[in-house]
């Protein structure tokens, strides 16, 4: 049990499986409250009974259910101490014949959505307590080019995007932002291409890996870093290019 984290409150988005739940879990773990956030009803209470937590209803594409979810966790347990923005959807689409606007607006609306409006209601509750952390389940998808998944991609590079820049943006009120990038990892997202990475020798990722370091990236200093998860590696900040500077024109 980690005594940083004994008695914090986290709130997880997503939480009634895959990632979120492994995190729900190493969370309680460390000693911390636990919130569940998820549309499952059934497995979200599943898990919170299990961590003797709490669930909340919450469709993260909506903003009054992410204020609702912060008010549930601070009604409940007092307070709020961490955020693990983390509910996420695939697409499996493109821009031309294929593209659909419903599945669009709502993968844009979960996966980047989510975590501009999760961020945004969990804000006030992390300053009331004098800081706090939050972090933002990316993806290996928003580092690099992803041809079969470019909606996927798009919202998980804005993802990376706000990360880096709502670290540095969040300093000076003593809350750290960051986002956690894995690959292949287990959850139902990747049910569809478990046989097809079976088949290509491609390793899944135990939840419990990608969990460990969001737990990590809670308890560290960093701000705006990008932490890569990837099987056969110890996870780490990506480090990122910078970009070309300005040059004055030559006569």
């Amino acid at each position: 049990m980690s005594l940083e984290l004994e008695g914090k409150v986290a709130l997880v988005t997503g939480g009634a499986s895959g990632l979120g739940a492994a995190t729900c879990r190493a969370l309680a773990d460390t000693g911390a409250r636990i919130v569940v956030a998820d549309v499952s009803e059934d497995m979200g209470r599943a898990v919170a009974d299990e961590l003797d937590g709490h669930f909340v209803r919450v469709d993260v594409s909506r903003m009054e259910d992410n204020h609702a979810m912060v008010r549930a966790a601070v009604e409940r347990f007092g307070g709020l101490d961490l955020v693990h923005l983390n509910a996420g959807v695939s697409s499996g689409f493109g821009v031309d014949e294929t593209f659909d606007l419903a599945r669009y607006r709502l993968a844009m609306g979960v996966n980047l959505d989510g975590v501009v409006f999760g961020a945004h209601a969990a804000l006030p509750a992390l300053r009331e307590r004098g800081g706090g952390a939050m972090v933002a389940t990316a993806s290996l998808a928003g580092l690099t080019s992803v041809p079969f998944e470019p909606i996927y991609a798009a919202n998980k590079h804005a993802v990376v995007g706000l990360a880096r820049s709502l670290g540095p943006a969040l300093a000076g009120v003593n809350v750290r932002f960051n986002a956690i990038c894995p690959g292949f990892a287990d959850s139902p997202m990747i049910d569809p291409i478990r046989d097809g990475l079976a088949e290509a020798g491609l390793p899944v990722i135990p939840a419990e890996t990608v969990a460990d370091a969001v737990v990590r990236l809670m308890t560290s200093d960093a701000t705006g870093e990008c932490w890569f998860v990837q099987a056969g590696r110890e996870p780490g900040p990506f480090e990122f290019r910078g970009v070309p500077g300005p040059r004055a024109e030559t006569v």
